[in-house]
Order: C-alpha cells, then sequence, then structure tokens
C-alpha cells in the first residue's frame, strides 16, 4: 500500500470524511484512506446549495470499479458550495482528496459539532485499532 496522507490541519470522522474549518464553514471530503480503499472513483452524487445536511446522515453517493458507498456529513449545516469539478471529473478525487478532491462547502449551524471529530492522530490510531492500516 502506498504511503497514506492524514494531514495534521484536518479533523476526521469515523466514516473517512475529512473536514476543513475556514471560518465557520467546513470544507468535505473523503480520506486518502477512503479514496484508496474505494479503488477508481467513476460517479459522485451530491447535492445542491441550499442542502441542509445533518451530522452523521448520508450526503450523498460515491462509486468506484469496487463499490457504491454512502458518505456521512461529519457536521450540520447548509450547503454553500458544491465542487462541480469533482462531479465531472470524480478521479480527481484519487488524485488529490484533499484538495482538488474537496465535496461540498457547509455553513456550520453548530460549529461544536467539530468537537465530536478526530485530529489525524486518533484517526490513524482508529484505522490502526480496526487492523486496516
Amino acid at each position: 500500500m502506498e504511503q497514506l496522507r492524514f494531514p495534521e490541519e484536518l479533523l476526521y470522522s469515523p466514516t473517512h470524511e475529512w473536514v476543513r474549518r475556514e471560518g465557520n464553514r467546513a470544507f468535505i471530503g473523503i480520506t486518502d484512506y477512503a479514496q484508496n480503499e474505494l479503488g477508481d472513483i467513476t460517479y459522485l452524487e451530491l447535492p445542491g446549495v441550499g442542502y441542509t445536511v445533518e451530522a452523521g446522515q448520508p450526503f450523498g453517493i460515491i462509486e468506484s470499479v469496487k463499490a457504491d458507498e454512502e458518505l456521512f456529513a461529519p457536521v450540520s449545516g447548509t450547503i454553500a458550495a458544491v465542487n462541480q469539478n469533482a462531479i465531472d471529473h470524480p478521479e480527481i478525487i484519487n488524485n488529490d482528496p484533499y484538495d482538488d478532491g474537496w465535496l461540498i462547502v457547509v455553513e456550520m449551524s453548530d460549529p461544536d459539532e467539530l468537537k465530536t471529530l478526530m485530529n489525524a492522530k486518533q484517526y490513524r490510531s482508529m484505522l490502526e485499532q480496526e487492523g486496516r492500516l
């Protein structure tokens, strides 16, 4: 397995989504581990701007040559932006899951929900404890 990245500045959910906070906005994507497990990503289904997401609830679908998986919102709020480039070219998620491969931006309704997420060290430890690394 190639060297997976766990950027220190991000927060992570147990369902393998990451969050980068910018003010009251949360950029959300899937982790390097998740894209690696999925294999070649072929399709992405995301809700539009203005859609309300709830922490822990599904907000979209990601499909690959191996599997179809639900995407789960790590925080609650209203979608402020959707990465149309990732919808049009889902392979960018495999190439760059943390930058160009972001999925949605959420205007958070409760930024305190970020406290329930893991830092990079905790996320990596969870994967190791589950025997995934």
